[in-house]
């Protein structure tokens, strides 16, 4: 996004506290059945951090994320945005508030363009009704600019002018994923999940990726969880890691400490190696 790099934009405009992204989670425990999926997990997320969850496969990632979006909700704890208990709210609810996500399995709509799919993320920012919409009164013409310069503002920045009016269907994998990260940012987050945005790409997406995600919070000031498998791209990018193993948070701190800490190193190869 130009506008990003030393224009004016809209999203730096915001004011701080339009920005706030505080999130704190206290003692959750999730069980499925026999199985306990998460077990007594606290972590807070700052305004301005670009944060990682890792962990190998079934370690309860994607389920902390569906706790924390509303889409499972927790036996026992608590979820605290920005000091309101989010807990057992729904999923609109979550994204009104400012909480944006993407997913590990692309949910875009194959037969809309990019520009279409960013389009419906702004719904959580219309302020009309279908009554005024039909009119099309002045006001709602003004409300419709706006939308349109930030998905422009978005097109531009994630580098997507060449398949703005492409159907996502017809896109490789790795542009879809950035799509999907178009549309996340569409609905203005405080706060942006990440979960395993990197699947799939090949090193020179991955590397697009990475300057995006950089960007965005060093610019944008973007408060981000990541979940991912690539350890090269949390190590470089991470403010904070955080280690989950078999539904328990075993280690937590900036990425030199947790690559060397003997738990995660145990965690993910059974020996004292050093994760690189």
């Amino acid at each position: 996004m130009k506008a990003f790099r030393g224009e004016p934009s809209i999203f730096a405009s915001a004011q701080p506290e339009d920005r706030r992204a505080e999130l704190e989670v206290k003692n959750l425990t999730l069980k499925f059945g026999g199985i306990t999926a998460l077990s007594k997990i606290d972590l807070s997320v700052h305004t301005g951090e670009l944060v990682a969850i890792i962990g190998p496969n079934g370690a309860g990632k994607t389920s902390l994320l569906n706790c924390i979006t509303g889409y499972y909700k927790p036996q026992e704890g608590q979820i605290f945005f920005n000091g309101e208990n989010i807990t057992r709210l729904r999923t609109h609810h979550l994204t009104k508030l400012g909480i944006g996500r993407t997913y590990q399995n692309i949910e875009l709509f194959p037969g809309m363009t990019v520009l279409s799919n960013m389009l419906l993320a702004r719904h959580v920012h219309c302020h009309y009704n279908a009554g005024r919409a039909s009119l099309f009164l002045k006001s709602v013409r003004k409300e419709e600019v706006r939308h349109r310069k930030v998905l422009e503002e978005l097109i531009d920045f994630l580098e997507m002018q060449s398949i703005r009016k492409k159907l996502v269907g017809s896109l490789p994998y790795g542009m879809r994923k950035r799509v999907e990260l178009g549309r996340a940012l569409s609905l203005e987050p405080k706060l942006l999940i990440l979960d395993e945005p990197f699947a799939g790409m090949t090193l020179e997406e991955k590397e697009d990726m990475v300057r995006f995600l950089t960007e965005l919070n060093e610019a944008w000031n973007q408060t981000t969880i990541l979940v991912e498998h690539d350890m090269s791209v949390v190590m470089s990018i991470s403010k904070r890691v955080i280690v989950l193993d078999f539904g328990v948070k075993i280690a937590e701190g900036p990425p030199e400490f947790v690559q060397k800490h003997p738990q995660v190193i145990k965690a993910y190869l059974g020996d004292t190696a050093t994760i690189d």
